[in-house]
């Protein structure tokens, strides 16, 4: 093929190609996407507890969750817990644990706040983080988790809508640790 006829076949092409590319709309600004997991906050400490190894226990009102390690010994993470109006006491097991979760905002929630999404896949802007616990009481799901967050400095507050919030470094090293079925007690 002659090399002028080649250039009227490219310049074709590409003039199709420019046509058919969808009209490109303004860019939006990307949100950041967090380049640490967050402050990691374990300590071993002094606790007195009866419980066996392996039991979280949650204080809502220090905002700390303990791992009982046994021989008067646990591990302590700072969390964020409810703020006024959504704290809870019981006792709870861990039923299912999840990696980079996705999160279904509860219907309650959605009521108080109509503007959040009905699904947040998963992934660095999901507000579960990157791992997350899921807290059953009698065989089902209590709504409430410990999870991490993408916002670390949200972390020791009263915040959340009832769930534990951990840096997403606390997390991750909890995450490797506890197992489904582990006891969680929550104080106040």
């Amino acid at each position: 093929m002659p090399a002028r006829a080649l250039r009227r076949r490219f310049f074709l092409i590409a003039g199709l190609a420019i046509a058919a590319a969808p009209v490109l709309a303004e860019p939006r600004p990307l949100k950041s996407v967090p380049r640490d997991h967050g402050q990691v906050t374990r300590q071993i400490v002094d606790l007195d507890s009866r419980e066996k190894p392996g039991t979280i226990i949650i204080s809502n009102s220090a905002r700390s969750l303990h791992v009982v390690l046994g021989k008067g010994k646990a591990a302590r993470y700072d969390i964020s817990v409810g703020r006024d109006g959504f704290t809870w006491t019981g006792e709870t097991y861990v039923g299912r644990k999840a990696e980079w979760p996705e999160w279904r905002p509860p219907a309650e929630m959605r009521k108080r706040d109509p503007s959040l999404p009905g699904y947040v896949p998963p992934g660095p802007y999901n507000p579960l983080g990157a791992r997350a616990l899921y807290l059953y009481r009698a065989g089902g799901d209590t709504l409430y988790r410990i999870h991490g967050t993408n916002n670390a400095p949200s972390v020791g507050n009263f915040e959340t809508s009832g769930c534990f919030r951990l840096s997403n470094a606390d997390v991750i090293e909890l995450f490797g640790k506890v197992a489904v079925g582990t006891k969680v007690i929550v104080r106040n």
